[in-house]
């Protein structure tokens, strides 16, 4: 028994053939590595190890500006 054009637009495995690889693998920890950073409270997980020490650097510039706002200013 053939399938009619309707009931195949329903079935939604023809739905999930259309969405890519990157798109399904969204959220999933294979082929990342983990970035420790604050003594362990935060961790990063990146896809490529060799930008490790640009991720650190990166998140501790943030890290400081972050803090550079909400300082307290001193008054003139």
């Amino acid at each position: 028994m053939k399938k009619t054009t309707l009931e195949y637009r329903m079935m939604m495995e023809r739905n999930r053939l259309k969405i890519p690889n990157a798109k399904l693998l969204t959220g999933s920890l294979i082929g990342k590595y983990p970035i420790i950073l604050d003594g362990g409270r935060t961790t990063i997980f990146i896809s490529d190890i060799s930008k490790e020490s640009e991720t650190r650097e990166k998140y501790q510039l943030r890290k400081d500006n972050k803090l550079f706002l909400f300082a307290k200013k001193p008054k003139t």
